[in-house]
């Protein structure tokens, strides 16, 4: 789903907000949550982050060895596997990290959730 300004959304699970305080200092009377259905309007949407160059060169390396590394020579192809296997911690970071699309919803209970992830949201 492609999330923008302006369009309706609804939230697809629970969300646990946090613990209810009353009386004494720090009394925990209960939990904070929004329930699955409740709907609001993307007032801002956060993008994937840039890639690195560190990215970008995992990536490169990488389809030339799915694409050439069969014809390459023993010495060459080691070489890049040795290459690749030292940006595998880079690469493995940035997928989970940017991956996400994060978005700011006003609901129309009035709660602003902002840095949402979009996985937790569907198009009304």
């Amino acid at each position: 789903m492609t999330l923008e300004e302006g369009r309706r959304v609804r939230l697809a699970e629970d969300l646990g907000i946090g613990e209810a305080l009353a009386g004494e200092p720090g009394a925990v009377v209960g939990f904070l949550s929004l329930g699955a259905g409740t709907e609001g309007t993307v007032e801002r949407v956060e993008g994937e982050l840039p890639e690195s160059h560190e990215v970008r060169e995992y990536q490169r390396l990488k389809a030339l060895f799915e694409d050439y590394g069969h014809t390459m020579p023993a010495a060459s192809r080691e070489r890049l596997e040795a290459e690749i296997a030292a940006l595998e911690p880079e690469w493995a970071a940035h997928r989970e990290r940017g991956s996400r699309v994060t978005v700011r919803v006003r609901l129309d209970n009035g709660f602003v959730l902002d840095g949402l992830h979009q996985d937790v949201l569907t198009p009304v």
